[in-house]
């Protein structure tokens, strides 16, 4: 109750306080490249429900066609904005709305498409009981991943074998004792690591 209560009221204040900043990326996204402000991509949340979570787009338009993860920080498909975007977390901010409306947390496993979650076993299911979150030990833990995967010869495997096993992990670990205090120590580390 109290994470939910934490979750509502400082999305809802977050929203407010960064509404310009909010504005001005939206204006550079739509001057420097075609298509829509916002992605929406479909997610697995609690419960092994879909969600669609909400991010600005960073990509030319259909890329996701092109295979779901992006390699390297110099990906051909990543806009000139949105390189700025994804390399500060900026991208990420638009799920401020997922977390007011409660199919996300600020902290939390981070959601993955069905397509990866169809290849978790029984026991990595769990990190699918509690709401996903913006951000994760986690995504700290493996926040230089683009450069992992651009040296592997099959990114996409590489995933599947490797880091997804080792995030699911440490989300496995952060479920045994999670606390609103944990979550407010892993979002300071977030801004630590994104600075």
């Amino acid at each position: 109750m109290f994470k939910r209560l934490f979750d509502f009221i400082f999305s809802f204040l977050g929203l407010l306080l960064i509404f310009p900043l909010l504005l001005l990326i939206a204006i550079a996204i739509n001057v420097t490249s075609k298509g829509s402000t916002f992605y929406k991509q479909v997610r697995v949340g609690r419960n092994n429900k879909d969600f669609k979570i909400f991010k600005f787009r960073t990509m030319k338009l259909h890329s996701d066609k092109q295979g779901l993860l992006t390699v390297g920080g110099r990906d051909s498909r990543i806009t000139s904005v949105g390189y700025y975007l994804r390399k500060y977390k900026l991208d990420e901010l638009p799920q401020l709305i997922n977390v007011f409306i409660g199919n996300m947390s600020f902290v939390g496993p981070r959601p993955e498409v069905r397509n990866y979650v169809n290849y978790y076993s029984e026991n990595q299911l769990k990190v699918l009981q509690v709401k996903p979150g913006i951000t994760d030990l986690a995504s700290i833990e493996f926040r230089n991943e683009n450069d992992l995967l651009s040296k592997a010869n099959d990114p996409n495997q590489f995933y599947i074998d490797e880091i997804m096993p080792k995030k699911i992990e440490i989300n496995l670990k952060y479920l045994e004792n999670r606390s609103l205090l944990k979550d407010i120590i892993v979002i300071f580390k977030t801004f630590r690591a994104i600075i």
